[in-house]
């Protein structure tokens, strides 16, 4: 097995399927590509100063499948978790690579995900999105964490230190 990536912005493996990542450039897709990706899901938008022109055409010439479920960074909706899960539940055996501008929407929509809609142990998920970030405002309600509504988004490594488990 390749060894991951290093240089790509919040680089995660969830588990030996998927892996995660903030956007990555066009040689590292070719890099997600070498170890065996077959689909990348962006959660970004197309209209983010951070996208790739044309992420489409990138991932399809390495003979991938790209999947685009545009997510507003301010408005997640159930929507949008609901094709998320659709996608993934369709992709059982296959290895994925799930993106957003730096990963937090993705770590966000896993932790749902597996804690939703898997039923498994929700603390690998948890502890993923741990080392990316700490979700407030809309993005706590999405994840129902009511509690932290009113708080701030906190960012691991620069609002605090998370315990990194690879």
């Amino acid at each position: 097995m390749m060894t991951d990536p290093d240089t790509i912005l919040n680089w995660r493996r969830f588990d030996a399927r998927i892996t995660t990542s903030g956007q990555p450039s066009a040689a590292q897709l070719a890099e997600i590509q070498a170890l065996g990706v077959t689909h990348i899901i962006n959660l970004g938008l197309h209209s983010h100063p951070r996208a790739l022109p044309d992420e489409a055409a990138t991932v399809s010439d390495l003979g991938m499948r790209y999947i685009h479920i545009p997510v507003d960074f301010d408005h997640p909706t159930e929507a949008d978790f609901d094709r998320f899960c659709a996608v993934l539940d369709a992709l059982p055996d296959t290895p994925v690579h799930v993106h957003c501008i730096v990963n937090a929407r993705v770590t966000a929509f896993l932790y749902r995900y597996q804690r939703d809609r898997v039923g498994g142990d929700a603390s690998a998920a948890r502890a993923l999105l741990d080392t990316v970030w700490q979700p407030g405002g809309v993005w706590a309600d999405f994840i129902g964490e009511q509690a932290l509504v009113e708080a701030p988004h906190r960012y691991a490594g620069r609002d605090y230190q998370p315990v990194l488990k690879r």
